[in-house]
C-alpha cells in the first residue's frame, strides 16, 4: 500500500498555536495548509519515508519557506496522520512534560543547505507532489539483477528501452515486454509489465503483471462484488465511475477507492480516494470546485474549450484513471459523450498526476522491431501481421498519432479504400500536368485514359512488358 511508503508534514504556526498540515508551497514560499482531518486526506504533501529523501526534500521545502523560524514541523506516518495531529494539537493546548516529549519524538528539523538555495529555489514550484513523480523510490543496486537475467531483461537493455526510470520511481512499466521464465522443464515466454516492490523482510522483488484474456469481474475484488452497471463502465472505458468501499484483507479496514482496467494487461487496479490528486485547470480550462468533485469521485466529466498542444481548441471527457494516477482523456465513439474511447494522451497537466507517455512499442501483443518502431513513434503507418485471442492470425495497418497519444489501426482494405483513391489522383495528375506515368504504366507509349492505372489492352500490356511488337508487314 502507498501510505506504507509515505510520510505526512504537519506543522504548527507558532503564532496560532494550531497543528495544520501541509498542502504545498508556492514559488513566493507562503505556504499552504489543510486542517488534518481525514476529510481532507487527499491534499496533505506526501513524502517518501526513506530517510535520505526525506531529509534531502525537507531541506529543500524549508529553505524556500517564507518565514522558517514561524513555524516547527512534524513527521508522521501516512495511515495515522489525522490521529496523531489531534495528539500533537492537545500537547501543544495542554503543555505538559511528558507531551513535550512527544513533540520532540516527531519534530524534525532541516540541515541548511546554502550552496543549493538557488537550485531549490527553481525546483520548489513542484514540491507539493509526492515523491512518485519527481524522486526515485528505489536505487539500481537494489534491483536483483539476477533475476532480472532469469526472466532474460538486463539493465542495459531496459535503459536502451527507457523503462528503467519508471521502475526506480515506483511505477509499472509504461509497456509490455517480452521475457522467459525457466520452470525446469520448460521455458514459458510471454509479455508482461514489470514493477518493483518492497517484500516485508526489506528487499525489493521484481513483481511481473501478465496479460490476461479478459478482466476478472466475475467474482469480488477486496469485498466488492461489480454490478452489471460496474462491469460495463470497465469494459467500455476502463474505468468504473464511482468510489467504493474495499475492505483491507490484513486489518479488515475500509478503504475508499476508485477502481479502473490496466489496458494493457487486463489487469483490475484500485486507488484509494486519498492519493487522488486533481489539478486546478486541463489544457486551458480551470477546474471549479464541482468540477473538481466529479474527478474526485471517479466519475467522468466533460470539459468543453481546451486547447491543444498545437492551438486548436477541442472538447472531449476526462477521468482520473486509477492505474496511471492521473486524469485521462476519453474521446467519443458516438454522439454519447459518457460512452467513450480511452485515447492513451498524456496529461501533464501539473507535477501531481502525470508521468511520459511515448508511442507503445507493443500493440495488441506484437512487438515492433527497431525499423518499425522508428516509423511508427515518427508517425508513418507501418504494416504489421497480429494474432487475435483465438491465436488466428490476422493483417493490418497503425500509424500512431502524437497529437492524441492514439494508435489507430486499419485492416488492409479499409487502409487501400483511403490510399489507393488518393494515389489514383496523384498519378492522373501527374499524367495531365507533366506527362508522367506510373510504374505499372511507365512503358505505354499511347496516352493515359482518366483514371487509368493499368495498361487497358494486349498492345499496352506488350509495350509495358517491353515485348516487340508483332509486324504487319508480309512475310517475304
Amino acid at each position: 500500500m502507498p501510505e506504507q511508503l509515505s510520510d505526512i508534514l504537519l506543522v504548527l504556526d507558532k503564532e496560532k498555536m494550531k497543528i495544520q498540515a501541509v498542502k504545498s508551497i508556492d514559488e513566493n514560499g507562503k505556504m499552504e495548509t489543510v486542517d488534518p482531518t481525514k476529510k481532507n486526506q487527499n491534499q496533505f504533501m506526501r513524502v517518501d519515508k526513506s530517510g535520505d529523501f526525506f531529509s534531502n526534500f525537507f531541506s529543500n521545502f524549508f529553505s524556500q519557506l517564507k518565514n522558517p523560524t514561524n513555524f516547527t514541523f512534524f513527521k508522521v506516518p501516512a495511515s495515522v496522520a489525522a490521529e496523531k495531529a489531534e495528539e500533537l494539537q492537545k500537547h501543544v493546548d495542554k503543555p505538559t512534560p511528558q507531551g513535550e516529549k512527544v513533540l520532540k519524538e516527531h519534530e524534525v528539523k532541516a540541515e541548511p543547505q546554502p550552496d543549493k538555495k538557488q537550485e531549490n529555489q527553481n525546483n520548489m514550484a513542484t514540491a507539493q507532489t509526492t515523491t512518485e513523480t519527481s524522486e526515485y523510490r528505489y536505487k539500481p543496486e537494489q534491483i536483483d539483477w539476477d533475476t532480472m537475467k532469469n526472466l532474460g531483461l538486463s539493465k542495459e537493455y531496459l535503459e536502451k528501452r527507457n523503462l528503467l526510470d519508471p521502475l526506480l520511481r515506483g511505477y509499472k512499466t509504461n509497456e509490455l515486454l517480452p521475457i522467459g521464465i525457466n520452470l525446469g522443464g520448460s521455458i514459458l515466454r510471454t509479455d508482461a509489465r514489470l514493477s518493483l516492490q518492497q517484500a516485508e523482510d526489506g528487499n525489493v522483488i521484481v513483481a511481473i503483471h501478465g496479460i490476461k484474456r479478459e478482466p476478472n469481474l466475475h467474482f469480488e475484488f477486496f469485498g466488492h462484488k461489480f454490478t452489471d452497471e460496474d462491469k460495463k463502465n470497465l469494459l467500455e472505458t476502463g474505468n468504473m465511475g464511482r468510489v467504493v468501499n474495499l475492505v483491507n484483507s490484513k486489518t479488515g479496514d475500509l478503504m475508499p477507492s476508485i477502481i479502473s482496467i490496466d489496458r494493457l494487461t487486463n489487469d483490475v487496479v484500485a486507488l484509494r480516494t486519498e492519493f487522488i490528486k486533481i489539478p486546478d485547470e486541463i489544457k486551458g480550462v480551470k477546474l471549479n470546485d464541482e468540477q473538481k468533485q466529479t474527478l474526485m469521485e471517479g466519475k467522468p466529466l466533460y470539459l468543453e474549450g481546451m486547447i491543444s498542444s498545437k492551438g486548436t481548441e477541442f472538447s472531449a471527457t476526462v477521468q482520473f484513471n486509477a492505474d496511471k494516477r492521473y486524469v485521462e482523456f476519453l474521446f467519443d465513439r458516438s454522439n454519447n459523450n459518457q460512452q467513450a474511447q480511452t485515447n492513451q494522451q498524456n496529461t501533464q497537466q501539473s507535477n501531481q498526476q502525470s508521468q511520459p507517455q511515448e508511442a507503445p512499442r507493443t500493440f495488441r501483443g506484437k512487438e515492433l522491431d527497431d525499423e518499425q518502431y522508428n516509423k511508427f513513434k515518427a508517425g508513418q503507418t507501418i504494416y504489421v501481421e497480429l494474432k487475435d485471442k483465438k491465436d488466428q492470425p490476422y493483417k493490418g495497418y497503425i500509424t500512431f498519432d502524437k497529437d492524441t497519444g492514439k494508435t489507430n489501426f486499419e485492416f488492409p482494405g479499409q487502409y487501400k479504400a483511403r490510399v489507393e483513391p488518393a494515389e489514383t489522383h496523384k498519378t492522373q495528375t501527374a499524367v495531365n500536368s507533366e506527362g508522367k506515368t506510373n510504374e505499372a504504366t511507365k512503358n505505354v507509349q499511347e496516352p493515359l485514359k482518366s483514371g487509368q492505372q493499368r495498361p487497358k489492352n494486349e498492345k499496352q500490356q506488350e509495350q509495358q512488358d517491353n515485348k516487340p511488337e508483332k509486324s504487319k508487314g508480309r512475310k517475304m
